[in-house]
């Protein structure tokens, strides 16, 4: 007798795996994917897959986008799907994601931006940035170049 996990983890492994990995390099890139002003106002939130309508080897499973954002940002963004939709497909490669359908919050449910991993600037780069910024007298401006050098750094 074997336990009935063994199996069942050998049949569904590969969809779930792919499912939840697509996911998150979907989020990954998510900035790169919609551009910069949609990033804060749609998250996506899940991959659906349904059964193909072709049987055989060659039949591969039909995947949509669930993408949670405000009513008004989803009318906006529906001119943006073929898009959308062609930028993901060529993040992976292959065009597995077919359909994006949009999850309407209410006004009061905010859209939380996705979080980016915060990076502290090394002690190098911290001197490098404040050599550079040594010959400067206005101490507003060498402070404000100084916050931009330490993001553009940071995004490096």
């Amino acid at each position: 007798m074997r336990p009935l996990s063994e199996p069942v983890t050998r049949v569904s492994g590969k969809t779930f795996n792919r499912k939840y990995i697509a996911l998150g390099k979907i989020i990954a890139e998510w900035e790169r994917i919609i551009g910069a002003e949609f990033a804060n106002r749609a998250v996506p939130v899940k991959i659906n897959y349904r059964k193909p309508s072709a049987k055989g080897k060659n039949a591969r499973p039909l995947a949509s986008l669930h993408i949670a954002t405000t009513e008004s940002w989803s009318t906006t963004l529906h001119y943006q799907k073929d898009l959308i939709l062609q930028r993901i497909n060529d993040l992976f490669g292959e065009a597995w994601i077919e359909d994006i359908k949009f999850i309407i919050l209410s006004r009061e449910t905010a859209v939380k931006p996705l979080a980016k991993a915060k990076r502290h600037l090394t002690e190098d780069e911290k001197k490098f940035l404040s050599h550079i910024l040594e010959p400067l007298k206005d101490q507003e401006l060498k402070s404000r170049l100084e916050k931009l050098g330490q993001d553009i750094i940071k995004r490096a």
